[in-house]
């Protein structure tokens, strides 16, 4: 709508993405806020609630009554504030809210199923799971290789040349980033808020990085890829963080609603799909610092009892560790917070290094 303001009745001001991605931000915080009341009602009243897991730390028992799939109002908003402000003939717009849109849908049925079975266990199995990802992830890849302008060079950060061009081999490396990263959001949403600020800020250093390489001029000056286009993924990702901050209102400790898969597998998915596009899949491991450390943590714990039948960590993913410890659940959440921010920082500063 904004940008049609800008192309039918040439508004110039709405021709600016940075003012999109401000009204976006604003649009989506404000439905979310209104809206997570409602469904937090109507959810309780369905019975709509977190199944937790038998052998999760004591203090989540009592989180049992919480209702979940809260990930179902923030995409909505995030979806509703990007189509009334993005330019919808972008190719690279239409792949993103795909794949919200298709990762949402996995996580929602996972959910219900969840739900229904009143169990952790009786969601979706792994195998279905994996493959529901790994097909979606190849449709999003595929049209990105095909529709798109995106180049397939593999780019490392630091280093402001394309280190090889990665031909089609770049999509299944793409579907790897794309799943790797919604199922390392997943893992870490375990906390009342533990994901949500991290998604944050890894959405805002994202977005800048798809700002700067969507501008012929900044992408020039800061040496990093130009690639025409991107620039409007920018308006979604900020879109995505108003909603986030509006969910946040309800899901900080202690949480009146969970987003559950529906959530934190569409947040995984779109991360990933901005690395790829903004050529940061390397320094995603960065930017999601939080992310990869929740999912190194388990690796290294299945690794080490199946090969060893010794535990690393007391329990994972990691932030039950800590539980276990006695760390307090807000203590545990603030310092994952701050830990994000800084690696988060760390990864803007390499726009200059470059």
């Amino acid at each position: 709508m904004f940008y049609w303001l800008y192309s039918s009745l040439h508004i110039n001001l709405f021709h600016y993405i940075t003012l999109r991605a401000g009204i976006a931000f604003f649009i989506a915080f404000i439905l979310t806020l209104a809206l997570m009341p409602i469904f937090i009602k109507w959810a309780l009243g369905k019975k709509l609630n977190q199944p937790i897991f038998d052998l999760a730390p004591g203090s989540h028992q009592k989180k049992g009554g919480t209702p979940t799939m809260g990930g179902i109002v923030f995409t909505f908003s995030t979806i509703l504030a990007s189509l009334l402000t993005v330019k919808l003939d972008n190719p690279y717009v239409l792949c993103a809210l795909l794949i919200i849109l298709l990762f949402s849908f996995i996580g929602a049925k996972d959910d219900i199923s969840k739900i229904l079975g009143k169990t952790n266990q009786s969601g979706l199995s792994p195998k279905v799971k994996l493959i529901l990802q790994l097909l979606f992830a190849f449709i999003a890849s595929t049209a990105l290789y095909f529709f798109t302008n995106l180049d397939h060079n593999f780019y490392i950060p630091f280093y402001k040349h394309p280190l090889f061009d990665m031909g089609y081999f770049a999509i299944p490396f793409w579907i790897l980033v794309i799943v790797a990263t919604s199922n390392a959001v997943n893992l870490t949403d375990g906390l009342d808020g533990l994901a949500t600020v991290p998604s944050i800020f890894s959405f805002l250093s994202l977005g800048t990085f798809v700002y700067i390489s969507g501008n012929a001029i900044l992408s020039s000056h800061f040496l990093l890829p130009k690639i025409i286009g991107i620039g409007e993924v920018s308006i979604i990702a900020s879109a995505f963080v108003g909603s986030l901050v509006g969910f946040l209102w309800y899901n900080c400790h202690p949480a009146e609603v969970f987003m559950g898969d529906s959530g934190s597998l569409s947040i995984g998915a779109f991360m990933g799909y901005m690395a790829i596009i903004s050529k940061n899949e390397i320094l995603l491991i960065i930017i999601g610092f939080i992310f990869v450390l929740e999912t190194l943590s388990v690796i290294l714990q299945v690794g080490s009892f199946k090969t060893r039948k010794k535990r690393i960590f007391k329990m994972a993913p990691l932030h039950h560790h800590f539980e276990i410890q006695g760390w307090a659940e807000s203590k545990i959440i603030i310092r994952f917070w701050i830990i994000s921010m800084i690696a988060n920082i760390i990864a803007l500063i390499t726009i200059k290094i470059r």
